[in-house]
């Protein structure tokens, strides 16, 4: 049952509720910095040595895909807003502008972090368990030699070069196609400017060097850039990837249905807004 000091305790805890004021911002946490703290779990679970070796490559490759679709969703759609001029803020009181910035801040640190993950923890790890990722200038003469005759051979015929200068305009660069941004120099000394996409979805992310090491598609792609220039000095080669605003804004007219303005979202992808820019 419930007694009088109860009843006085109830209404006391009401009223205390009554002054509590819900608009506060205080009171919130911005929904794409909690996205973002998320993440950062996910990758301190790559970076857990208690999981076992393949889970903790999962973990990191989940946490990159993760950051994918943040960008081509969350971030996009706060771009647009910026564009639209939307003034109106989140329940937590963040503006756009600081919003942003946030989000810049925290992919900042999350980066190095991400890197290091891969490259100080997980690739020796991976080298103890007799699983080499090795560059290709690191491989031994023979090896080198295989690989070359079967970028030659297989991978060659599929690439095509795209070069741009005054005469021809800037390619259009798919969202998260992985590239190569070359420059290459002619026999006058003049610098010309190429565009090679790597053709990951045919050959997969990883190159077999013999049973047990591997190479980097991107990496053997550079390293026999010559096979492609023939007759030019090939200057540097970096490895950049573009990422594209891919939410979808269904706009529902009259005389149109569902699934036509889906369709024609899911197509406007393609060639949306790029909002963010990768270079290795």
């Amino acid at each position: 049952m419930i007694g009088p000091e109860d009843t006085h305790a109830m209404q006391d805890e009401k009223e205390g509720c009554d002054l509590l004021d819900l608009d506060a911002p205080g009171l919130y946490i911005n929904r794409e910095l909690s996205w973002l703290s998320f993440n950062r779990r996910v990758l301190e679970e790559a970076q857990d040595p208690a999981h076992p070796l393949l889970e903790r490559l999962k973990f990191l490759a989940i946490c990159g895909s993760n950051l994918d679709e943040f960008f081509m969703v969350r971030v996009s759609g706060l771009l647009r807003q910026v564009e639209e001029g939307a003034l109106e803020t989140p329940p937590d009181g963040m503006t756009l502008a600081e919003q942003l910035a946030a989000i810049r801040t925290a992919v900042r640190s999350l980066y190095p972090a991400y890197a290091h993950c891969w490259e100080d923890d997980l690739l020796p790890a991976l080298g103890a368990a007799g699983i080499a990722i090795n560059r290709v200038a690191d491989l031994d003469p023979s090896l080198r030699a295989a690989l070359r005759e079967t970028f030659e051979t297989s991978i060659l015929p599929t690439l095509t070069p795209m070069a741009f200068d005054a005469a021809r305009p800037f390619p259009f660069i798919s969202s998260l196609a992985l590239s190569l941004a070359v420059v290459v120099r002619d026999g006058d000394g003049s610098s010309r400017f190429a565009r090679v996409k790597v053709p990951v979805g045919l050959f997969g992310r990883f190159s077999p060097a013999d049973a047990r090491s591997f190479v980097l598609l991107e990496d053997l792609v550079a390293a026999n850039l010559d096979l492609l220039f023939p007759g030019m000095e090939i200057a540097g080669a970096w490895a950049f990837r573009v990422t594209r605003d891919a939410e979808i804004e269904v706009q529902i007219e009259e005389g149109s249905d569902l699934l036509t303005a889906v369709e024609e979202g899911v197509a406007h992808r393609r060639t949306a807004d790029a909002v963010r820019l990768e270079v290795a």
